[in-house]
């Protein structure tokens, strides 16, 4: 009998491949309501509770300025911090998963990424949209200030970029920040708490001690709002930078 050495199979198509990259994401949309479902339904709470609130203040004859106060509300920002929990959820129920199946670490990170990127789109341009609407209806014809509240209302591209860019900033620090556990576990994750409290502090103390607030407000007004946004969406990209690091060492839990 003759004996035959089986030399092994070389991978020789592309680590990142598209299709690849696109198996990750339906991957993530396996569950669709995690990304598009619950977001929703707290927008939608948040909607409602918006109504009932602008309905009471109307039957007390109030005067329209009265409603002018839910202009500050943060209603329009619910889905905020649950999209943290989603950038958690997308790493813990799925790196193993993934990585289980065959997918590279690259793959995960570039499908995830864009994962990411369809979500804060599709988010982005649903608020942004319904801000003109409610604008165009004064409010939903009750005066209501649900959507066109804080900064929005300026136009659809300056809505739609600001939403975009805090929703990804969101969505990559909970997938860091879980990364970040599965490669340190708790050691990892005290140090990332305690290094940013400290950092915090210490920016806080130098701008103090050298009264360089007034300059710092100063800078943020001279680059405008989307200047502001687009530092934020500098930040996601650091983050998302970062977590492909460390993901590249994550041990799957």
């Amino acid at each position: 009998m003759t004996a035959v050495a089986a030399a092994p199979i070389a991978r020789t198509e592309a680590r990142s491949r598209v299709d690849e990259i696109w198996r990750i994401v339906r991957l993530h949309a396996i569950n669709p309501s995690i990304f598009f479902g619950v977001p929703w339904l707290i927008l939608g709470g948040a909607w409602a509770v918006s109504m009932v609130i602008a309905v009471i203040v109307g039957s007390a004859n109030a005067s329209p300025e009265d409603l002018e106060g839910m202009r500050y509300s943060w209603a329009v920002l619910s889905p905020q911090w649950y999209l943290v929990v989603v950038g958690v959820q997308a790493i813990g129920l799925t790196f193993s998963f993934a990585l289980g199946f065959g997918a590279t670490r690259r793959d995960f990170w570039l499908g995830t990424s864009l994962m990411f990127v369809l979500v804060s789109v599709e988010m982005a341009a649903a608020i942004a949209t319904l801000v003109q609407v409610e604008i165009a209806t004064n409010g939903w014809g009750i005066g209501v200030h649900m959507f066109d509240a804080l900064w929005y209302g300026q136009n659809w591209l300056v809505d739609f970029y600001t939403t975009f860019a805090l929703q990804l900033l969101v969505l990559f620090i909970g997938a860091s920040i879980t990364t970040v556990y599965m490669r340190w576990r708790m050691p990892g994750m005290m140090i990332l708490l305690f290094g940013g409290i400290v950092l915090v502090l210490a920016a806080v103390a130098a701008l103090t001690f050298t009264q360089s607030w007034p300059a710092v407000f100063d800078w943020f007004a001279a680059i405008g709002l989307v200047g502001v946004f687009t530092v934020l969406l500098v930040k996601a990209f650091v983050w998302a930078v970062a977590w492909y690091f460390v993901i590249r060492r994550a041990t799957p839990r």
